[in-house]
């Protein structure tokens, strides 16, 4: 079974187990369906990449580089297993590779559970040549008779262990979370219940810009918020000083507006701002009662009169898709935006609208404003509930579908 337990590692120990949680249903279900054992694999960072940045940071700051310390502390599967194990209340093995463990999994005992170590410490995971790809994919199909492929989250990547595999395999399926993640997404994007109302913020335009795209097929107002809302605003004339802007996507920007005007889809922009002189937690918020933001600050969140305006669009919405804050929530002094984006959208699920909350940054929001309950759905896929709202075809759903 591949599970997405790409989760966040402090110092070897597991900060946030949302994803471990939701792969349990489905553990479950195949332990309780008496097979002789289950072997778990999944993805942990990406440790070539994250270990070179970290050295690189080292480096800089005159440090020693202990690389074995690092990959212990945030890419090795064993703390997870052990992690998984104390929720599942029995034993999960870990074995130490991807590679050569067909001996060790025939020993196991019935209806025993085993960990893989991370997948991505195998080039070929990630391959771009499918025929690397394929002896990777075709050993670990080697190990079990039926591939579950319940890691929603990876669903979108072309990989050994999320998609190739599935054609070593003579039954390929989903599990329960990959059932549950499509259930709720694809009547957003085929037919959703009306009026519709899509809330995404974070960063960058450049990120977002082909699902606010396909967003303006199927949504009555688009609510855009967080540092893209700042192009957005630029575009239209208005003074953002020193807030975050991509010029390169100025023009994107403007045919979007155009578009849905032609859609007649609203758009929701900030009205007002809480800004500061510099990005940090510690910054002082300064209150801007207007959408010109002054040359000497930089907006990190919405104002009281844009967070009316968002409560108006979504008193009424029986569809709401949220992904991205609208402002910067890690910093207290700018959290309320993204707070009271998330109370709104849950007492929409309380009016009995259909609420889905895209992945990433939006589900740590929702945490950390312990709303997630109140949700009718929150992805455990950031980039794949993106790219899934854009209306892409995802390699790891594909291949279950052909099989």
């Amino acid at each position: 079974m591949r599970v997405d337990f790409n989760v966040p590692m402090k110092d070897g120990k597991v900060q946030d187990d949302t994803r471990i949680m939701a792969a349990l249903p489905t553990i479950k279900y195949v332990l309780d369906a008496g097979v002789r054992s289950l072997v778990l694999m999944s993805h942990l960072g990406d440790p070539d990449k994250d270990a070179a940045k970290a050295k690189e940071k080292a480096e800089k700051e005159g440090k020693a580089f202990d690389l074995e310390k690092y990959l212990n502390g945030k890419h090795r599967m064993q703390p997870v297993a052990e992690y998984l194990s104390s929720k599942l209340g029995k034993p999960v093995i870990f074995l130490p590779s991807c590679k050569g463990q067909k001996e060790a999994i025939d020993a196991l005992p019935d209806g025993a559970v085993a960990m893989l170590e991370n997948t991505r410490f195998h080039k070929e995971e990630t391959a771009k040549d499918i025929a690397v790809q394929e002896v990777l994919a075709k050993e670990l199909a080697s190990y079990g008779d039926v591939y579950v492929n319940d890691a929603f989250g990876t669903a979108h990547r072309a990989h050994a262990s999320t998609a190739t595999i599935s054609k070593f395999s003579s039954v390929s399926v989903g599990g329960f979370l990959m059932e549950k993640e499509v259930a709720h997404l694809e009547p957003l994007l085929t037919s959703p219940p009306k009026p519709m109302v899509a809330v995404i913020g974070g960063a960058k335009v450049s990120s977002k810009i082909a699902v606010l795209e396909s967003l303006l097929k199927t949504a009555d107002a688009l609510i855009i918020g967080g540092g893209m809302a700042y192009t957005f605003l630029k575009v239209q004339g208005i003074q953002v000083g020193k807030s975050m802007v991509e010029n390169d996507f100025v023009d994107v920007a403007s045919n979007l507006l155009a578009a849905a005007g032609k859609a007649n889809v609203k758009i929701i922009l900030p009205v007002d701002h809480v800004c500061a002189e510099t990005f940090a937690p510690d910054a002082d918020p300064v209150s801007i009662d207007s959408a010109n933001i002054p040359e000497n600050l930089m907006g990190l969140d919405v104002g009281p009169k844009t967070l009316e305006l968002y409560r108006a669009a979504l008193a009424t919405a029986r569809s709401v898709v949220w992904n991205g804050p609208v402002g910067v929530f890690e910093f207290d002094a700018f959290a309320k935006g993204t707070e009271e984006i998330a109370r709104m959208v849950a007492a929409a699920t309380g009016r009995g609208a259909l609420t889905v909350v895209g992945g990433g940054d939006s589900v740590s929001a929702v945490n950390k404003f312990d709303l997630a309950s109140q949700m009718s759905h929150v992805s455990t896929g950031g980039g794949a509930s993106l790219e899934y709202l854009e209306g892409k075809i995802l390699p790891g759903i594909a291949c279950l579908e052909q099989k």
